[in-house]
């Protein structure tokens, strides 16, 4: 189910989110450019994607970027060190590996593996939907274009029946029949909850998109209709510049931020994401700090101090 904004909200954005027609956006454009070109590159960063590009055949990348996007929080060592424990565990083809996949023969390989909330049994778990996955429907892709709706604007619809399609498989055979929420199920978030989705929607730009980091392994999807991964840095970054006018990160705040980008280019809107990421990461937006906009590489374009609402008054200091 789509989400539909509130009145206020609606008005909120309608007013100030998005880059404004004509010069100011032509001015974010030029400025986002140069930012893109400097990141995409392959290798130059450390990131998940490198470990899945070590694959040449498009299926173990299909498989090993599923375990890398899923990974993705956290401390940037952190995430790379449990990629890699997690894909030597799989051997040379991740693909074979989750193919043939049985929980009570290969899940003792997982066991001591660790990454934040995620165990060795969540993972053991992920695994033996991703196999019910490939079994039924050949590829992960094939899977989630079966619930798709290429019509839809954007990937909602079709991210929204994956995870709950995804949730639906039976996990019984690695977490027995404990009535807890399995732990699997935060590898699938739902849109329709409120989630950013935010590694779903980075999985899918790397299946999705290809240039020097990306790697379009998929060809079912079009890259006009990905949202962008929604992070803390794309978040302040997004405030920043003016995209969104929501200030509490999910579904809308990811879908707002990738609606403004779009206007900048319709047919491919999540393509200054990893700039834009890196940007945050580096710690080069001010936004609402004592710094401003002194190292944003955008500055003049960025809002580094949050607009009042039309209307409002300095404060007297009366009370």
């Amino acid at each position: 189910m789509a989400f539909q904004r509130p009145a206020r909200a609606r008005r909120r954005a309608a007013l100030t989110s998005g880059p404004a027609p004509g010069l100011e956006r032509l001015a974010l454009r030029s400025r986002l450019e140069p930012l893109y070109r400097a990141c995409n590159v392959g290798g130059a960063v450390a990131d998940p994607v490198e470990a899945v590009r070590a694959y040449t055949d498009p299926a173990d990348r299909e498989v090993a970027g599923f375990i890398a996007a899923g990974l993705a929080f956290g401390r940037v060592a952190s995430i790379l060190g449990a990629v890699t424990r997690v894909l030597r565990c799989m051997g040379p083809s991740p693909a074979a590996f989750v193919r043939r996949f049985d929980p009570g023969r290969d899940a003792r390989r997982l066991d001591g593996v660790v990454h934040r909330w995620i165990r060795g049994r969540d993972l053991s778990a992920l695994l033996l939907v991703l196999r019910r996955m490939l079994d039924g429907a050949g590829s992960i892709e094939g899977f989630f274009l079966s619930g798709d709706d290429p019509g839809a604007p954007d990937i909602e619809p079709g991210l929204e029946s994956f995870c709950a399609r995804a949730r639906d498989i039976d996990v019984r055979p690695v977490y027995g029949r404990r009535a807890a929420r399995p732990g699997v199920h935060a590898f699938f978030p739902l849109p329709s909850a409120g989630s950013a989705c935010k590694r779903l929607n980075l999985y899918l730009r790397w299946m999705v998109r290809r240039d020097a980091v990306d790697l379009g392994v998929w060809t079912g999807v079009s890259p006009a209709r990905l949202v962008i991964p929604l992070d803390v840095h794309v978040a302040r970054v997004g405030q920043c510049l003016g995209l969104t006018a929501y200030r509490a990160p999910g579904w809308r705040m990811a879908a707002s931020i990738t609606s403004a980008l779009r206007a900048l280019d319709p047919l491919d809107p999540v393509r200054y994401d990893f700039a834009l990421c890196r940007l945050g990461m580096g710690g080069l937006c001010g936004f609402r700090t004592p710094a401003g906009d002194s190292r944003c590489p955008l500055r003049g374009v960025c809002r580094p101090r949050p607009r009042k609402p039309p209307g409002s008054r300095r404060s007297s200091g009366r009370r």
